[in-house]
């Protein structure tokens, strides 16, 4: 539909970013009464309020700082020699009073998670058969880590999933503490060999052999551990929990298969690789594939090809002419997942970046949120690259417990090289997810002024497709250059340019919203650099979530405009900005913007511009995950 001047509110952005609205709504506006006394408690509203916002985002601890040297505050895995499972600053945070109606409300319609407990990295995906199946680290007895075991679950689609029974536990001594994050790959001959890491029975971190036990069963559902595991242990140099994650497999001219995976040395993250034409009997390489000085554990090693002309992902092995070969790490030390393109030199099994000062952990990511331990794998089907992520909590553990679950994957992304700017990656949600569309509203030319916000009315706002595009219309130029860079303290710092965007899962009173929003800053010269953005900081009013502002740089050619498209998915926000060139996935814990309560805005806090938003938005069906019916299978 169009909007048409007057058919929408307009909030006070002001009150409705910093402080809980006290007026009055009415087809007008705000009311405005004692105009002198107001401006007056306004601004003294509005100066304690930016106090509160600094001191409250001082206390916030973001997630990459170290974690105390104090055993009992070690989050869970540390001492088992893996990444951090909880969130130690979180341990004795005080619970909000939560009804089981809002933990409820919380799981995904279409995002996959488990019926109940624990998950965390995704494992060996792959099409076999008619199927993709998805592997997963999972907790069958708890909503805390620990005890991992491969859920599995499988779909004609990506998006329709059916769980399966587990498909390996940890019942050897080469796996007994834990079957850990593993690969697939695909053999010529049709074979399917799973690589994963085990932790020993003295936490010594090596590396496993799987085969499915009947390769004419579509499902999968039988494995079988290699009895002469593990085929391979740490080598010397490398310390007994610092070597895990093996990658899908590729083969080289000379008919050798080759994996890497992660490691450290010293503080340097590297990437080991070995050989082998058997998958029994290794080789290590003299060289690492790559290291990067400073960036400490390297863990979910991925390496893959990708196409710098094509529309198409590739297969594991190619490589040559038009190829780029994309590095990506999950560090250790920050818990975020760090890629790099370069060039890989077979002749010795090596990779160098394209750009030194955008190497893999101190360049660009795959997601700015909530998002770690990507997976990614080659769709024979359908000749492309899917990846998917791990949505880790920030609530409490007890909070987990509570609600019986935990984690997410995210919606599997469509991953190309970005031809127009050749420095990025495009990340995109699979095509597949379109069959969940409903019914979709349009709105076009919609005027959001400087300092407020548009209501949107859509109805549920609950599970959503959005597809958003603005345009900017300069009413002055600013007095001075400005100095804010990057997403600021949230959407509440105003700026000439920005921030501008949506508010996602808020409600009516605005007191809980999550703001995805652009935001511009311009040089004296002239030049601007456009930043992409999720405030969390008003996510909830439960006091305990960890909540925080996410985001990055996103190239804006001169051929296009500010654009998002944003997945709603009840407690999941995964939003893509310039067509996928910057991604940040949220998890949020409303406590009243939640089932009909939830609403969206547009809003536009900058102070110098206006801002025209266009709009195309689906209400999205559930994927109705659920068990197998093997009872209705002749």
């Amino acid at each position: 539909m169009e909007a048409k001047p007057g058919d929408e509110t307009t909030h006070d952005l002001e009150h409705a970013l910093l402080e809980p609205p006290s007026m009055v709504v009415t087809n007008g506006g705000w009311r405005r009464p004692l105009k002198g006394f107001l401006i007056t408690i306004l601004s003294v509203g509005f100066l304690l309020s930016m106090v509160a916002v600094m001191i409250y985002q001082s206390q916030e601890k973001p997630e990459t700082t170290p974690f105390s040297n104090n055993s009992s505050s070690l989050p869970r895995g540390i001492s088992e020699g893996v990444s951090a499972k909880s969130n130690p600053f979180l341990l004795n945070g005080v619970s909000y009073n939560w009804t089981n109606a809002m933990f409820s409300w919380q799981r995904t319609a279409f995002h996959f998670q488990p019926e109940k407990n624990w998950m965390n990295d995704p494992n060996g995906p792959l099409y076999h058969k008619g199927w993709y199946h998805l592997f997963y680290q999972y907790n069958p007895d708890s909503a805390v880590w620990g005890n991992i075991t491969w859920g599995h679950a499988v779909s004609k689609d990506l998006i329709h999933w059916l769980y399966l029974p587990i498909a390996m536990v940890p019942d050897r001594w080469f796996d007994i503490n834990g079957v850990w994050t593993g690969s697939a790959t695909l053999l010529p001959d049709g074979k399917i060999v799973m690589l994963y890491t085990g932790s020993t029975d003295k936490y010594v971190q090596v590396q496993n052999l799987a085969t499915p036990a009947n390769l004419s069963d579509p499902l999968l559902l039988d494995w079988v551990k290699y009895p002469g595991n593990p085929v391979l242990e740490p080598p010397p140099g490398i310390l007994p929990k610092d070597f895990r994650d093996p990658t899908t497999a590729w083969i080289g001219p000379d008919g050798k298969w080759r994996i890497t995976l992660g490691s450290k040395f010293g503080r340097t993250g590297i990437s080991l690789v070995y050989t082998t034409t058997d998958f029994i009997h290794y080789k290590l390489q003299k060289h690492y594939l790559h290291a990067v000085p400073g960036t400490g554990m390297w863990e979910c090693v991925d390496f893959y090809p990708v196409s710098i002309n094509g529309s198409n992902g590739l297969e594991t092995s190619v490589n040559g002419e038009g190829v780029k070969h994309v590095l990506k790490a999950s560090l250790d030390d920050t818990k975020l997942d760090y890629y790099a393109l370069g060039t890989y030199f077979i002749q010795n099994d090596t990779w160098r970046p394209d750009d030194p000062l955008m190497d893999v952990g101190i360049g660009l990511l795959y997601d700015y949120g909530r998002y770690y331990a990507s997976k990614s794998f080659y769709d024979q089907k359908k000749q492309r690259r899917i990846s998917w992520g791990w949505i880790g909590e920030t609530d409490t553990e007890s909070d987990d417990l509570k609600k019986g679950w935990a984690s997410l994957q995210t919606i599997p992304r469509d991953v190309l090289f970005d031809k127009k700017t050749g420095t990025h990656l495009l990340q995109w949600p699979v095509e597949e997810i379109e069959s969940l569309r409903l019914r979709s509203q349009e709105f076009e030319s919609v005027l959001v002024k400087p300092g407020s916000v548009v209501p949107l009315q859509i109805g549920s706002a609950t599970q959503l497709d959005i597809f958003a595009e603005f345009e900017i219309e300069s009413l002055r130029s600013p007095e001075t250059v400005e100095n804010s860079v990057g997403c600021g303290r949230g959407a509440v710092e105003r700026t000439s340019f920005g921030p501008f965007g949506l508010l996602v899962i808020a409600d009516d009173s605005l007191s809980e919203l999550t703001p995805i929003y652009f935001r511009l800053s311009k040089t004296r010269h002239g030049n601007s650099t456009t930043f992409f953005c999720a405030d969390e900081t008003r996510s909830s009013k439960a006091p305990e979530i960890s909540k925080q502002v996410h985001g990055s740089e996103v190239p804006v050619l001169s051929d296009e405009k500010p654009s998002a498209r944003i997945l709603v998915d009840h407690s999941i926000i995964e939003s893509f900005g310039q067509g996928g060139r910057t991604v940040i996935t949220s998890r949020v814990y409303p406590t009243e913007a939640i089932y009909g309560a939830a609403r969206l805005f547009l809003f536009n806090n900058a102070t110098a511009i206006n801002v025209k938003a266009k709009l195309k938005i689906w209400q999205l069906n559930s994927a109705f995950i659920r068990p197998f019916p093997f009872d209705d299978v002749q």
